[in-house]
Formats: structure tokens, C-alpha cells, sequence
């Protein structure tokens, strides 16, 4: 299936009959993919083992067809020796392999590299997420998020609501990619918002507070009705 990978750099959404729904060869070290779930759990159980108690039907779902895309992306991944630290980040002991995984909904992403850290995380934009905002976005970023809101005539609630999980998301990926749990997100990541826009591809910039410092050029995709954004450092 990924013998035809893309070029770095190159995006891709796959419109193909079956449930690969995105594919990104980021770099010769890394790639990402999103599949939307549309199997039943005996489709993956037979070709990934279940590593977790998991007794909800759909989380099961999620979690195999996590793991099934990390053998698709690279066949030598040696999934059966995924360990789960006491952040819950699930890991390869040896790091042959960095990784993260998130779900949402009917949709699995993974991204893995053999050389560089990552993290991923998709979302789908509901109105929830203006519920919470404070909890996640400082002060400054939030005003700079309603000042662009502003100045939008037609369906201003909906390009809130997409700008605000692109947001979450992102500070998501970072989190992820950091991996050791006990992070504010509202004061450890920082997103420069201004200009951000709700459709399409772009990035966002971001700085990482806790400990040293570190700063991040942060890729997305707005599809129709799902948000991802990744990190690779």
C-alpha cells in the first residue's frame, strides 16, 4: 500500500475506496497516516494483538486500528513491544521507533519516525471547545483568536469553533510529544494566533516552557470535518 509514498513535503488526501483517508511522507525518517475506521474489530484483531484491557467497543476499535496504521507505515514496527509509561504515553523501550497515535470519532492517525521525536493529534471541531478555552489558552492567545474572529461577516461561530480545536489540538500534539505528563497548557505552550486561519493546510508557531525551552514549527490540516496537527523535532 505505501510503496508509492510521497516525496517529502508533498501532501496527499487519499479519496481512494477504502479507509486510508490521509497519507504524509514527511521526511525519509517519518510518516503519518489517518484512516477512517470502518471495519469491524475482527478486521484488526487479526492482524494487530490487543495490548490493553479496553472494555468500551468503540475505544477497543480506536486503540487496534491505532496500532494496525503503525505497522502499515513502517511493516517492521514491532508493536507487540509497545510499553505504557505512567503518563500513559505508550512507548518502544529501545526507541527504535518515536511514535504517537490519537483517535477521534471514526479516525485513527499515527505518525512515526525512526530518527526524530513526534506527536499528532486530530480533532473534530464541536462547540464544546469555546466551553473550555480557558483552560487551555492564555490569555493573549485567546484575544488574538476573538480579534480575527472578529472581523468575519458569515458564520463567525463556526470559524471560532474550527480556530479553537486547531488550537487545542496543537497544544495536544506538543503535549504529546513532550510526553511526560503534568503540563499547563495554558502556560507551558505557547501559540502565536495571529493571522490563523480556519481551512486548509498551514502552521502554527509554538514555544514549549516548561524546563528548557524549546520552539516548534507546528504543520496542519483543516479537512471538512476533522483538525490535525503534528509535531517532528
Amino acid at each position: 500500500m505505501f510503496d508509492n509514498l510521497l516525496t517529502a513535503g508533498e501532501f496527499r488526501i487519499s479519496f481512494w475506496v477504502m479507509p486510508l483517508f490521509y497519507q504524509h511522507n514527511i521526511n525519509e525518517y517519518t510518516r503519518l497516516a489517518v484512516w477512517h475506521i470502518t471495519e469491524p474489530e475482527s478486521y484488526f484483531i487479526a492482524q494487530v494483538p490487543l495490548q490493553r484491557d479496553i472494555t468500551h467497543p468503540h475505544k477497543r476499535l480506536q486503540h487496534l486500528a491505532g496500532r494496525y496504521i503503525l505497522r502499515l507505515l513502517f511493516p517492521e514496527f514491532p508493536f507487540d513491544l509497545i510499553r505504557i509509561a505512567s503518563t500513559k504515553k505508550p512507548y518502544l523501550p529501545d526507541d527504535a521507533f518515536h511514535f504517537s497515535i490519537s483517535h477521534c470519532g471514526d479516525y485513527a492517525a499515527a505518525i512515526v519516525s525512526t530518527h526524530q521525536r513526534v506527536g499528532i493529534d486530530i480533532e473534530i471541531p464541536t462547540p464544546k471547545v469555546a466551553r473550555v478555552r480557558h483552560k487551555f489558552l492564555h490569555a493573549v492567545e485567546w484575544e488574538a483568536v476573538e480579534r480575527s474572529s472578529a472581523c468575519i461577516e458569515h458564520d463567525a461561530d463556526a470559524d471560532m469553533i474550527r480556530k479553537l480545536t486547531l488550537l487545542w489540538s496543537a497544544k495536544e500534539a506538543v503535549f504529546k510529544w513532550y510526553g511526560n505528563g503534568e503540563v499547563d497548557f495554558s502556560e507551558h505552550i505557547r501559540l502565536k494566533t495571529e493571522g490563523l486561519k480556519a481551512s486548509g493546510d498551514g502552521i502554527i508557531q509554538a514555544s514549549f516552557l516548561k524546563e528548557a525551552p524549546a520552539h516548534f514549527t507546528l504543520p496542519f490540516h483543516l479537512f471538512e470535518q476533522l483538525c490535525m496537527v503534528w509535531v517532528v523535532t
